[in-house]
């Protein structure tokens, strides 16, 4: 064995990395994508020509978004879905992070279908978009999900914005053949999607909410007893109470992505520790090697957790700031 492996963190993300927890937003998602998704095929049976639609998933970073999205995309991928034309639909991936202009919007695109553009291809914009057009139809790629999409529009002008946002309406209304697309980032996204209304009215709006007390403590307890008895360990009752739900979300920053994680981050701890029994030891443990910060000033174990930790700025002592 390795000395670079740790067989427990090993075995617990390769069990729950990409298990998702079911949470009520998932199936609106699932619902919402299923209704675009028929309706786009529905049009290529007809034969018609025809402008489709898409979906914007907007959260606080944390929340869950790519991870939410990438688990639809892998099963509606691996449903193999035959197409008119006798191709196997799928969708792609492109992440804007670090996207600065129409070409390098253009060029990551093409290279999420498959299709390298060079640095040094002398292309109209054009001339990328029917690329990615003609590329996207030969492979069976009905649609593509641009994660982190804020990026490709911060700091530009609103002459640059609307080109951008044009060239996304040109792909959804393509006469050759239209891309579902999916737009997913922080909530200021909504609002330059919004400058664009052709392509506004083409999107269905998805909000991944903050976690709501008491709302959700039902929630909260499935999650936590769910990953743990899944990694074969008995659950303390200090963690079914409602002074630890109320830490876990503090920690968390109320975002169901960040629970998730504190919480697989604690089991994998629990694991290594050859523990049979999850506690709350085991969550500031993991909060410890993740921040450095001293054990009682974890927001399992300090007494000011609520202001203690910025919501803004999850794992970071407020003090620090």
């Amino acid at each position: 064995m390795s000395e670079f492996i740790i067989e427990a963190y090993r075995d617990a993300a390769a069990d729950a990395g990409s298990r998702i927890y079911p949470l009520v937003r998932a199936a609106k998602l699932k619902s919402d994508f299923a209704r675009v998704f028929s309706a786009h095929l529905g049009h290529l049976i007809n034969g018609d020509r025809f402008e489709t639609q898409g979906l914007l998933v907007t959260g606080p970073s944390g929340s869950g978004k790519t991870t939410e999205i990438g688990a639809l995309i892998r099963r509606f991928n691996d449903d193999a879905i035959i197409l008119p034309d006798g191709s196997r639909a799928r969708f792609a991936e492109c992440v804007l992070k670090g996207i600065g202009t129409w070409k390098d919007l253009g060029k990551a695109t093409a290279n999420a279908l498959g299709y390298p553009v060079s640095a040094k291809a002398r292309l109209t914009q054009s001339d990328i978009w029917d690329i990615v057009v003609r590329e996207a139809k030969l492979a069976g790629i009905v649609g593509i999900h641009f994660d982190e999409a804020q990026h490709i529009f911060r700091a530009k002008s609103d002459a640059d914005r609307l080109a951008v946002l044009d060239s996304f309406k040109t792909l959804m209304k393509s006469h050759d053949w239209p891309l579902i697309l999916i737009f997913s980032g922080v909530p200021e996204l909504n609002g330059y999607m919004k400058s664009e209304p052709q392509l506004y009215r083409l999107l269905h709006r998805i909000r991944f909410s903050d976690i709501s007390v008491p709302e959700d403590y039902q929630t909260i307890h499935e999650i936590v007893g769910s990953y743990a008895l899944r990694a074969g360990a008995q659950v303390d009752q200090d963690l079914m109470t409602q002074d630890f739900f109320d830490r876990l979300v503090a920690a968390s920053a109320s975002r169901w992505g960040l629970l998730l994680e504190v919480t697989k981050g604690a089991v994998a701890v629990s694991q290594h520790a050859g523990a049979e029994t999850l506690t709350r030891d085991h969550f500031a443990d993991w909060w410890v090697s993740k921040t450095e910060c001293a054990r009682v000033a974890t927001p399992f174990m300090h007494s000011g957790y609520l202001t203690l930790y910025r919501k803004d700025h999850p794992f970071v002592k407020a003090l620090d700031d």
